[in-house]
């Protein structure tokens, strides 16, 4: 193979990388210490497209989006805290799962 030959597929894989509209990793992509994401400030970013891909962080296991808590109900009855202690620990179950929290 020629030294022009290899000038030509180095050009054309550099081209489709940088005119490609998105980047697909087949490895682990580790970002080193300092280095931050940055992201727009006008329309946003989102992590995962679709609610039934599956995210998680701090190394639990991957899950899809998590369902609605249901709001809780009132009233000035004894006891009346039980719909909002369960919603709260719906949204402690939802967070662990997630692995926002321990």
């Amino acid at each position: 193979m020629t030294e022009e030959q290899v000038r030509k597929i180095i050009q054309e894989e550099l081209s489709n990388l940088v005119t490609n509209e998105r980047y697909t990793f087949q490895k682990h992509l580790q970002i080193f210490d300092g280095h931050n994401f940055q992201f727009g400030r006008t329309t946003g970013t989102k992590f995962g497209t679709a609610t039934d891909q599956l995210i998680s962080f701090y190394g639990v296991t991957p899950v899809n989006q998590p369902a609605t808590i249901t709001d809780p109900a009132g009233g000035g009855d004894a006891g009346v805290d039980t719909p909002a202690r369960n919603a709260i620990d719906s949204i402690i179950s939802r967070l662990k799962e997630l692995g926002l929290i321990a």
